[in-house]
């Protein structure tokens, strides 16, 4: 079975090239195998690594009488610590048994200090974006699992492209940022900037629609056991970003308040 390409370079196609059955002589152990739950459970450690790391975070913050210097101290550490090795991970996949544990707990770290300046401002606001998050996920993996997004070539190039063009945007925002110069209507809480808002979190939803797909892809051909951590490091890859994209929806619709 062909493996397409998703918008994640986590989760690209190039990730699977070469790691089919025909690589082993055909045949594979069953033991050796990359499996649909081996990737749930996966996912899930990951999941917890990252909460704990953000639980740690939020709580030393609120012992320390909301610094802020904490805070942002350990968004600079996990939000580079967790780039370096999501990089790592991305070009050495049978490293991901290790480097994805990593990734998760300094993700972790970042979340942490993200979750509580933003609470510090907007009481209430993490939960909320974990709730939605979550929910989110829930969601899509019953609207896939039941066939009602179905993906398709156009279906997968279209979630590509707007992925790509959102990338792009946050590229030039960066960018711009060092020159002073910002998006104000875009990044505001009028009209324009909560639907630019929504679009994003939208095509992040979409994103792990064709996670799904690619990891059944994956365990169709009968990829190494490792690939399992691959795969479930590329979720929370797209977990990360859309619960950071929920925490900024949520916030300018509060701010409107």
């Amino acid at each position: 079975m062909a493996l397409m390409k998703t918008s994640n370079p986590a989760l690209s196609n190039s990730a699977f090239e070469n790691l089919s059955r025909a690589q082993y002589g055909g045949v594979i152990d069953e033991s050796t195998r990359m499996t649909l739950n081996g990737t749930v459970n996966k996912t899930g450690i990951l999941l917890l690594c990252a909460v704990a790391t953000a639980a740690w975070t939020w709580y030393v913050f609120m012992q320390a009488n909301n610094n802020s210097a904490f805070a942002v101290g350990a968004i600079m550490l996990g939000g580079i610590g967790g780039f370096v090795f999501a990089m790592v991970t991305v070009f050495k996949k049978t490293w991901s048994p290790v480097t994805a544990p990593i990734y998760a707990l300094l993700e972790g770290l970042a979340l942490g200090g993200m979750s509580a300046l933003f609470e510090l401002k907007y009481p209430g606001i993490a939960m909320q974006a974990v709730a939605l998050t979550f929910g989110t996920l829930f969601v899509m993996l019953l609207a896939y699992k039941s066939g009602l997004i179905k993906v398709t070539q156009k279906f997968r190039m279209g979630v590509v492209a707007a992925t790509g063009g959102i990338m792009v945007l946050y590229l030039i925002e960066l960018a711009l940022g060092f020159f002073g110069i910002q998006f104000t209507t875009i990044n505001g809480a009028g009209p324009i900037g909560i639907a630019v808002s929504l679009f994003i979190v939208a095509i992040a939803a979409l994103n792990l629609v064709l996670h799904f797909d690619f990891v059944e892809q994956g365990v169709a051909a009968g990829v190494p056991k490792y690939m399992e951590w691959y795969a479930a490091f590329g979720i929370m890859v797209t977990l990360v970003w859309l619960y950071l994209e929920m925490l900024r929806l949520l916030s300018k619709v509060r701010s409107r308040n």
